[in-house]
């Protein structure tokens, strides 16, 4: 703690620099490097490129039909519908914040999915044999999914920080989610369909530590403008229905084919209705005269959503998943009524969008209820070949047990945990130096000085 207070003391006699990386040099620069990578590195697989229809001819497909982008664009569009629209209008509840709420969302989704796609290809898709990456339309949803946790700790530090620091902290989200993603997913073999644990854990938890590193103990001058108004609140819920309506196909997106990712649109589905119906129950119990707080109604409406995505395609059964969304749908209200408050005055984190309640808490409940539901797995209930699929019991992990699968998870959750945590210190420190250009104390929560506004009435 007192290195952190010293390193946050350093910086902060420093901010006086003329030294400042400018945004336009940062977008140029990274688009002529991604040009270059791309050019080096990325091809079309054998189901995007002209030779499908030899593909189809040695692996006697009948029809264009099989092809994966008929399975799998109509989960894609409603992922990339998700990231763009769905997160970028959540954000905009801050009053005088909506053009850097929606606007920089969509520039670091797009900045971001480019750099996705290199590093989950060099991960993933990596053919060996003339040293591409090879890359479909399961590329593209993997890519949103990556940049979605790049999102969500957006929501921890929204409004306090420069976009050239938003796209510093892009780039090394999707480095270390890329790296995370690979041990929980192929080494550890943990199951993650929805990504609890590779998506909302691990982003909840980069955004809270980036965000306690970037302690703003002045932060106060800014509280005029740190409140919503009427109209605020409205875009925001536009946010928050495109989310909820299309959190089914986020979950069941990369699912195999068939039963699994059927189960998986049926559990989130219920998931997510049992969580609007406990909110409102609990945003009106604990609010005065019984009213509703929007926050509650925008925000914890979700985390049914987040909460069932590891165990989405497993037999968690349409009961477990209601069962799964009245307990988020608690937690994550109360979350917002007493754990935020407290993490502001006494863990110094200032957690702007409540990324706590919505991810990082939830995120971790479906952690471990993916462990649990794995671990008590049966032939009985899956059926043999049923087990096996579910679970990918092939190859190296053919020997692998439902009980041991469980531990598995529970593996998966910590690596999240950690490289959410230790990741977001270090990526907290680099952006505590004074050469991005971060806005002053007094300057927050304010588009002013980053959009301009010569033709805005407000």
């Amino acid at each position: 703690m007192g290195c952190v207070q010293s390193f946050r003391d350093l910086c902060d006699r420093e901010k006086n620099t003329n030294v400042r990386i400018s945004l336009p040099a940062v977008c140029f620069v990274w688009q002529i490097a991604m040009i270059i990578l791309f050019g080096v590195f990325i091809r079309y697989n054998e189901e995007s490129s002209p030779f499908w229809i030899e593909h189809r001819k040695a692996n006697n497909i009948s029809s264009d039909i099989e092809n994966d982008f008929y399975f799998r664009y109509p989960s894609f569009q409603d992922v990339h519908v998700m990231i763009f629209v769905g997160f970028g209008f959540l954000m905009t509840f801050l009053k005088r914040y909506s053009f850097g709420g929606v606007g920089f969302n969509f520039l670091i989704a797009a900045f971001g999915l480019q750099w996705a796609l290199l590093m989950q290809g060099w991960f993933h898709s990596l053919d060996y044999s003339d040293g591409k990456i090879k890359i479909g339309v399961e590329n593209l949803i993997n890519a949103d999914f990556c940049v979605a946790g790049c999102l969500i700790a957006y929501g921890a530090v929204l409004g306090k920080v420069s976009p050239v620091q938003l796209m510093v902290l892009t780039l090394f989200g999707i480095t270390l989610f890329a790296v995370e993603e690979y041990i929980i997913l192929n080494l550890i073999h943990a199951r993650d369909a929805g990504g609890s644990m590779v998506i909302h854990t691990f982003g909840g938890y980069y955004g809270l530590s980036i965000s306690w590193m970037l302690y703003r103990p002045n932060l106060s001058q800014s509280n005029r403008l740190q409140g919503s108004v009427y109209h605020s609140d409205v875009f925001a819920m536009i946010g928050t229905l495109f989310l909820w309506m299309f959190w089914p196909s986020f979950n069941s997106a990369i699912t195999d084919h068939g039963d699994g990712q059927h189960r998986a649109a049926i559990n989130t589905y219920l998931a997510l209705a049992s969580t609007v119906l406990t909110t409102v129950a609990i945003s009106s119990l604990f609010q005065k005269h019984g009213k509703l707080d929007m926050v509650h109604i925008q925000n914890s409406t979700l985390a049914g959503g987040v909460a069932v995505g590891t165990a989405a395609e497993f037999m968690l059964m349409p009961y477990g998943s209601l069962i799964v969304g009245f307990c988020c749908g608690i937690i994550s209200t109360l979350g917002y009524i007493y754990i935020t408050p407290f993490m502001e005055k006494h863990l110094k984190i200032q957690d702007t969008c409540g990324i706590h309640n919505l991810h990082a808490m939830p995120g971790v409940i479906g952690g471990v209820v993916g462990a649990i539901t794995a671990a008590a797995a049966s032939e009985a209930v899956y059926g043999h070949e049923g087990l096996i699929n579910t679970f990918d019991f092939e190859d190296a992990f053919k020997n692998m047990t439902p009980t041991r699968q469980g531990g598995h998870q529970a593996a998966g959750l910590c690596v999240a945990i950690c490289f959410g945590v230790g990741g977001g210190i270090i990526v907290g420190c680099i952006l505590r130096l004074p050469i991005w250009g971060d806005p002053a104390d007094d300057n927050c929560f304010d588009d002013e000085p980053y959009w301009e506004q010569d033709h805005v009435s407000l």
